[in-house]
């Protein structure tokens, strides 16, 4: 009998998904090996993700940064090499790690906007590529 999952409640849960996802990321053969360059401390990254994810899920005003500036500058770091594959890639893991541990409106809505910032992100690195 499967257990019954829960949705996204609160930052703990968040905590949870990000942390298990990011586990994932970083062992996976094509993304850890870009996101283990970027990111010099884990803990502090990991936090700022989990902010980010309650920002937008709880509207809860933790989070402050830019992530399209953020991705724009690890593309730049990575030499323009990122493309749709690494963010097909990011989509399928998180929809994996969230259906893995949750299940319900939130956990629809945070694979909804996932998709949604996936597609963002991509468009702006390639304009600002198409800038320098």
């Amino acid at each position: 009998m499967e257990k019954h999952k829960c949705d996204i409640r609160d930052k703990e849960d968040l905590t949870i998904l990000v942390t298990q996802f990011y586990n994932k990321v970083r062992a996976e053969r094509t993304l850890g090996p870009i996101f283990n360059k970027a990111i010099r401390d884990w803990p502090v990254h990991l936090q700022h993700i989990t902010n980010f994810w309650e920002t937008s899920l709880f509207m809860e005003k933790s989070y402050q940064g830019n992530p399209v500036t953020a991705h724009q500058k690890v593309d730049d770091q990575e030499n323009n090499s990122l493309e749709m594959e690494h963010f097909g890639i990011w989509i399928n893991l998180w929809m994996e790690t969230v259906n893995e541990l949750f299940e319900g409106k939130i956990a629809d809505l945070a694979i909804q906007r996932a998709r949604n910032m996936a597609s963002l992100l991509f468009i702006k690195i390639f304009e600002a590529r198409s800038l320098s």
